[in-house]
């Protein structure tokens, strides 16, 4: 059952999905695993509620952020949420990296908010040298933070604007020696088996006071993360594309029976014409 704070006064009017928004961010910036913010009040298990009257759209973003507002104020270590868009085959992009965009604008908002509650957004090289991201809060209230680029062997190109535009701090990880662009942190990493070692990733983060990561991607970075065991919770936004050939989302070891895969229990929501499937795996 959901213990929360002292009665709490009604709203006067109506929420819309903006002001709600508005509400998630004031609680996430107390880091408090309970709180109050006006109408809006958090348990510790992520449960909520809020005073007075709500439109649909501003109870889907309680629904949707809030226990990842409670998630980051009770981790103990660095909690990483992992999110992609696929098209319904399970396509992130073409064969030759192209992916703008596989998503809907609402998808595009979702990812852009989930990046304004991180303390820290990790993405690949690949997705550096493909997508050239800025890895910024863009689409809605927010701040930037810290933006990780995991380059085990010093391939993304020190042009891209992540390195460049100077708009957050900026960390480069590498398992290989390289050049670092001006302004760029640049963080040693050691190898685990052909790719690099996840959890001195998260040790190194957690340490400059990382408490939730954003992996967004690429699939390769993600399906790293999701082998380690150190994904706590996968988001899909699946559109209604068929792409039919392309870069897969996910990649794992093989198995040999369905017993052994992962069925986490999963939460759904509509983000437009897009569908996101969110899988609890740990935290």
């Amino acid at each position: 059952m959901n213990t929360f704070p002292a009665t709490i006064r009604s709203a006067p009017r109506t929420l819309d999905a903006e002001e709600a928004w508005s509400l998630v961010l004031r609680l996430h910036a107390t880091g408090a695993p309970t709180g109050r913010e006006g109408p809006l009040a958090l348990a510790a298990d992520g449960g909520w509620q809020c005073a007075g009257r709500l439109t649909p759209a501003a109870e889907n973003v309680f629904e949707l952020y809030m226990p990842l507002v409670a998630a980051r104020a009770r981790a103990t270590r660095t909690t990483v949420l992992a999110l992609l868009g696929q098209s319904l085959d399970g396509r992130i992009a073409t064969l030759s990296g192209h992916s703008h965009y596989v998503n809907c604008d609402a998808a595009l908002l979702h990812l852009h908010r989930v990046r304004a509650l991180a303390d820290a957004v990790v993405v690949g090289a690949g997705t550096v040298a493909l997508d050239d991201p800025q890895l910024t809060v863009r689409r809605c209230e927010g701040a930037t933070r810290l933006r990780v680029v995991v380059d085990p062997d010093a391939r993304a190109p020190a042009d891209r604007r992540v390195f460049r535009d100077g708009k957050s701090h900026t960390l480069l990880a590498r398992c290989t020696q390289g050049e670092t662009p001006p302004g760029v942190e640049a963080l040693a990493l050691p190898r685990a088996g052909d790719g690099f070692d996840v959890a001195a990733l998260l040790d190194a983060l957690h340490a400059r006071g990382v408490r939730f990561a954003l992996v967004e991607g690429g699939g390769r970075t993600v399906s790293h993360f999701l082998a380690a065991k150190r994904v706590d919770r996968l988001q899909l936004a699946v559109a209604p594309m068929v792409i039919g050939s392309g870069r897969p989302s996910i990649a794992l070891p093989p198995i040999e029976r369905l017993d052994d895969a992962l069925r986490p229990p999963t939460r759904r929501f509509a983000l437009g014409a897009d569908t996101l499937f969110e899988c609890r795996l740990g935290d």
